[in-house]
């Protein structure tokens, strides 16, 4: 449930802490893209994740909302890549988001309980896609989901920061960081006209 509306500002601010989390030995799940690389201490990892910010119960709708946000298809989503630790961890060390987070999924639940007498993660999974949608869609939008879209929107910028940084969301992007080669490759858009100018080197 992609949504609309990413904010790049936002998601460069995220970004531009989230080196400081690879860092952090408690992560079970997530890590940098590349952060493993000739660092064998970040290759231990705990068997748990411990949250550093939120209570068990919230921490629980947490990674129900990253996996429902970038669910696991056909290749790994959210879930197995740990974006909800990244999610713990970058909020514990972000004091002005974590009001917004706290009260978003006491929102959440709250407008579940209204909506379908249940806490959320007591729905069916078509349930919580239903609640979720006026949160994601703009053109879906219902009066009185301000503050619900608002916090989706947050939820939403962090989900795919998390993602998108972790070898995982490297991976899914076919990202060449990730490659290792013995010698320099040679260009994959040779008939491209805009390559045509670049001189053959003879190996």
């Amino acid at each position: 449930m992609a949504g609309q509306g990413i904010q790049r500002r936002e998601v460069l601010r995220i970004l531009g802490t989230a080196a400081a989390a690879a860092h952090f030995p408690g992560f079970s799940k997530w890590g940098l893209a590349c952060g493993h690389v000739g660092n064998a201490a970040m290759q231990i990892r705990p068997a748990h994740y411990q949250p550093q910010f939120f209570t068990a119960a919230e921490y629980s709708l947490l990674e129900r909302l990253a996996d429902v946000i970038i669910p696991s298809d056909s290749t790994p989503g959210a879930k197995e890549a740990g974006v909800a630790e990244f999610i713990d961890f970058m909020v514990a060390h972000t004091p002005d988001d974590q009001y917004p987070f706290r009260m978003g999924l006491a929102w959440l639940n709250a407008r579940s309980e209204q909506s379908n007498g249940k806490p959320f993660l007591e729905l069916t999974s078509d349930q919580q896609t239903s609640l979720l949608t006026p949160l994601a869609f703009r053109d879906k939008a219902r009066p009185g989901d301000g503050d619900g879209r608002r916090f989706f929107l947050l939820m939403r910028n962090y989900t795919v920061s998390g993602f998108y940084t972790s070898e995982i969301g490297y991976k899914d992007l076919d990202n060449p960081a990730l490659k290792f080669y013995s010698e320099i490759p040679d260009c994959p858009h040779k008939d491209d006209p805009e390559h045509k100018h670049v001189p053959q080197t003879n190996s």
